[in-house]
């Protein structure tokens, strides 16, 4: 099996400023309220709050299957504009996840996107698509 969507985003206008939504997105404990697949997230190293280099740790839980965790670093932390981590699973592949707040005339064009910057490899793309049997689409309408 082969992995063919490597990347993917939904925008959708909020009637809020950039630096709301971005407070939001950015407070990483708050997740679980915003997705369907993440069931709780816990700061790590002492990080208290959005900051390039701080990294959390997720608990995923798809509906079916185990639970699995992953330990994200966020990238770019710039309040009111970006907000984007990256993410190895243990099986392997990388995703950058990004949040982009643009404000328009009534609030803000927020843009919700990932793209997986190193593939799965054979192993992990069975696990992922077959064991789990996760879509990506589903979630991330959700919480744009």
């Amino acid at each position: 099996m082969r992995q063919d969507l490597t990347s993917d985003s939904v925008s959708r206008h909020i009637d809020a400023s950039p630096a709301e939504l971005y407070d939001i997105v950015s407070d990483v404990t708050r997740t679980p309220e915003l997705s369907s697949e993440i069931a709780d997230v816990k700061w790590l190293d002492g990080a208290t709050g959005p900051a390039v280099g701080a990294r959390f740790r997720a608990r995923n839980s798809a509906g079916r299957g185990p639970d699995w965790f992953n330990k994200p670093v966020i990238t770019v932390a710039d309040r009111g504009r970006e907000f984007t981590f990256e993410r190895t699973e243990w099986i392997g592949g990388t995703l950058r996840w990004s949040y982009r707040f643009d404000p328009d005339a009534t609030g803000t064009m927020v843009t919700e996107s990932y793209e997986v910057t190193e593939p799965l490899n054979s192993f992990g793309w069975f696990l992922i698509g077959t064991l789990y049997g996760l879509k990506d689409r589903k979630p991330i309408c959700g919480t744009a």
